[in-house]
């Protein structure tokens, strides 16, 4: 028999066909973050690796390039990467556990203090005394104590947003965070429990948060977080971001998928002439209303509530610190 051309890809193509597995034939393991020693076992050369068919996530740590990088699909392979005992916490847990962070492109992972740390420009390996939980299979700091590790690097604002999308994943109440921040020690802790009290149920976005948190800055009525209206059968067939019900008033954020989507649009003009038959009046906000012209907002909302007959505090300057705007 005459020896094939291009011996070496011909028996890597039988190696591959001998594992089997989901993507065009690479063992099931390229389906989760693996090692590069890992995968040299099962076959995958150097030069497939480093190919468009597969994704390097960290030094050393790849995954298919098929498959979808997930929140899950970060913490195994910052698992992986880590020193013995590492878990995950910081952003790479807030982000595990479904809560919303500002972006960082480096995995967070600690260890117990005291162990050794490596060092890797990719990733941050934190010292820490918090025990780990299991969560998919992997150990986390608990999303208490990702809230607490958090509140030494994010702003409050960032914060309450971060406490808001963790209720809103059923991670914590309210509650919770509170009385869990009222023990913690530590760089910190002020901030955390400032913020743990700022926390609602309810909240379906950053944005609403945000919205939320300029009124309360400003001196302005907080306003009833998630009005919600059912029919006659206990259906929830209306809600509202925030109001206040004595005076038919609400604050809503619209995002631009109301107008990109023209049902949505149509839905909300529906829902908008049911709420104004029942004499509502429906605030809206905007993006630029929250970063570019908060001071204009603020006035804006003074002005409408007392119209409305809602009680309005004494003004308060806070919100600049947190909205500085763009004009």
């Amino acid at each position: 028999m005459p020896e094939a051309k291009g011996g070496a890809t011909q028996t890597g193509t039988r190696r591959r066909a001998a594992v089997g597995g989901p993507f065009f034939g690479w063992p099931a393991l390229v389906t989760q973050p693996f090692t590069h020693s890992r995968g040299r076992e099962a076959g995958i050369t150097t030069r497939a690796l480093e190919s468009p068919e597969f994704r390097k996530l960290l030094h050393g740590i790849y995954v298919h390039a098929k498959v979808n990088v997930d929140a899950v699909i970060e913490a195994r392979a910052a698992v992986l990467a880590g020193a013995r005992g590492a878990f995950v916490s910081h952003h790479t847990a807030a982000r595990l556990w479904g809560g919303i962070v500002p972006h960082e492109s480096r995995l967070h992972v600690s260890v117990p203090r005291g162990a050794a740390r490596s060092t890797r420009r990719d990733m941050l390996v934190h010292a820490s005394t918090r025990d780990p939980v299991s969560f998919r299979g992997m150990p986390v700091t608990s999303a208490l104590d990702t809230f607490l590790d958090l509140a030494r690097v994010l702003d409050l604002v960032d914060l309450v947003i971060l406490g808001d999308s963790l209720v809103k994943k059923d991670r914590n109440t309210p509650e919770d965070l509170v009385s869990g921040c009222e023990s913690a020690k530590g760089r910190g802790c002020r901030r955390a429990r400032e913020a743990a009290g700022l926390v609602r149920s309810g909240v379906d976005s950053p944005m609403e948060t945000r919205g939320r948190l300029l009124r309360v800055f400003s001196g302005l009525p907080e306003l009833e977080t998630d009005i919600r209206f059912y029919d006659e059968y206990g259906r929830l067939v209306r809600r509202l971001d925030a109001g206040d019900r004595a005076s038919r008033t609400a604050v809503e954020y619209d995002g631009r998928h109301h107008i990109e989507r023209e049902k949505n649009w149509e839905a909300d003009i529906g829902r908008r002439e049911e709420f104004e038959d029942a004499e509502w009046r429906i605030v809206s906000l905007v993006s630029k209303d929250i970063y570019a012209t908060p001071g204009d907002t603020v006035e804006r909302l003074r002005r409408i509530f007392r119209a409305r007959g809602i009680s309005v505090g004494p003004r308060d300057d806070t919100w600049r610190r947190y909205f500085p705007g763009r004009n």
